[in-house]
């Protein structure tokens, strides 16, 4: 895929090719951003090609360079070369439905394709291949992938924002000990598949162990007036619709109610130990690994679990210090939150 250098090129140029939506959710743009940031440390420029559902779920994407490109590689190679003629230096895809095909078809106008998967399901043509989650097995890729490509496997390489490592080690120190969970931060994911956070703010209502709950929200999230409504009438919870340093939020929590996604990475680099809901098939294998090594407590799937079951998995979690003191050591060893820094040197790595 690797074709010559443009002579008089300074900055390296990332294409990302990602999509968000109320169904999709916003953890492949959040994920995505990351590794932008990362790469614009070392020098690089980025553009988002993104489905038109994608600002409205993901407000973050307003900082960043965007092009709304429908589903065909051929129009993200149309608007790569619109913005820079000569191509760029690397297409980045983080869509599921995009396999070998698309990925030959984008690479027209990359020296690179770097594929970001979470399925190990499909073949992928690409120089470089990430799949950030715990348990994955490199191997499994060896059918998959060519031969030459890059496999960046497992939480190394977890594309986490900077606020994280930066606040690890406070928050390292503030869990060295077993404590009750007074504050907690409750976030299901920013589009909150099937209104699970109302369910959860309202089983948080009757429960009286803690103190404080921080409930976050994206804006398209279909609880936010059940769970204003909810908070009006219970003054521990406090509602926010989109929150901008969810790393503090996090290293003032004690403890987390959470969906599985990107999110489960950035709660182990700060060590909180998290009651974790699954919102999607795909997301269940990592979850019950990570439930087996003693890393999150697993409530379940959250479709399947009525109001009676949500109010008992959140009770009993609430209600073991030690284990979640044990949780939070567990987690913390998972990520050190450097992976965006990684995955950044090793697509820049001989470009120049």
């Amino acid at each position: 895929m690797e074709v010559p250098s443009d002579a008089g090129r300074n900055r390296p140029r990332v294409a990302f090719r990602l999509e968000a939506s109320g169904a999709i959710g916003g953890g492949h743009a959040m994920r995505c951003l990351s590794l932008a940031r990362a790469l614009a440390d070392r020098g690089a420029d980025s553009l988002f090609l993104i489905n038109p559902a994608a600002p409205a779920t993901v407000p973050a994407l307003d900082s960043a360079a965007v092009r709304i490109v429908g589903p065909t590689p051929e129009e993200a190679v149309a608007a790569i070369r619109s913005e820079w003629p000569e191509g760029a230096d690397v297409v980045v895809c983080d869509l599921y439905r995009w396999t070998a095909p698309e990925e030959q078809a984008v690479a027209a106008a990359a020296r690179r394709v770097l594929v970001i998967d979470d399925l190990v399901a499909e073949p992928h043509l690409c120089d470089l291949l990430l799949n950030q989650n715990f348990g994955t097995d490199p191997a499994d890729y060896a059918p998959l992938v060519p031969a030459d490509c890059r496999r960046m496997i497992g939480l190394d390489y977890a594309l986490l924002r900077p606020d994280f490592p930066a606040l690890r080690p406070a928050a390292l120190e503030r869990r060295q000990s077993p404590s009750p969970a007074k504050s907690l931060l409750v976030s299901l994911g920013l589009t909150d598949v099937g209104g699970i956070t109302g369910r959860v703010c309202a089983a948080l209502a009757t429960i009286p162990d803690f103190t404080r709950a921080d409930i976050v929200l994206g804006p398209t999230a279909p609880s936010i007036a059940r769970v204003r409504a909810i908070a009006a009438a219970d003054p521990r919870l406090r509602c926010h619709v989109g929150l901008e340093d969810m790393a503090q939020a996090m290293l003032e929590a004690d403890a987390a109610i959470g969906a599985m996604g990107s999110s489960s990475w950035e709660r182990c680099c700060l060590g909180l130990p998290t009651l974790a809901f699954t919102l999607a098939d795909n997301q269940r294998p990592t979850a019950q690994a990570l439930d087996a090594a003693g890393i999150v407590a697993l409530a379940g799937d959250a479709a399947a679990l009525d109001d009676a079951a949500i109010r008992a998995a959140i009770t009993d979690f609430l209600g073991d210090p030690d284990r979640l003191h044990r949780l939070s050591l567990a987690s913390a060893a998972l990520c050190d939150g450097h992976g965006a820094e990684r995955v950044a040197a090793a697509m820049l790595d001989g470009l120049a």
